[in-house]
């Protein structure tokens, strides 16, 4: 079995609607940052992107 390194591309927030600071995960830098910008509104919005590398199984054929 191989093991094989990908990203996550974490997004912690605050959710101005209810006053919580939540947290998402997308596969591609340009998703997260996509949906930081969107959430990034308001004098209180504000959203941090964290890079986590996750080890991936594959089983060899």
């Amino acid at each position: 079995m191989e093991k094989q390194l990908v990203q996550e591309f974490h997004v912690t927030y605050f959710d101005a609607a209810c006053g919580r600071i939540r947290a998402e995960s997308f596969d591609t830098l340009a998703e997260a940052e996509r949906f930081a910008n969107r959430n990034c509104i308001g004098e209180d919005g504000w959203a941090v992107i964290d890079t986590v590398a996750l080890e991936q199984g594959r089983i060899a054929a």
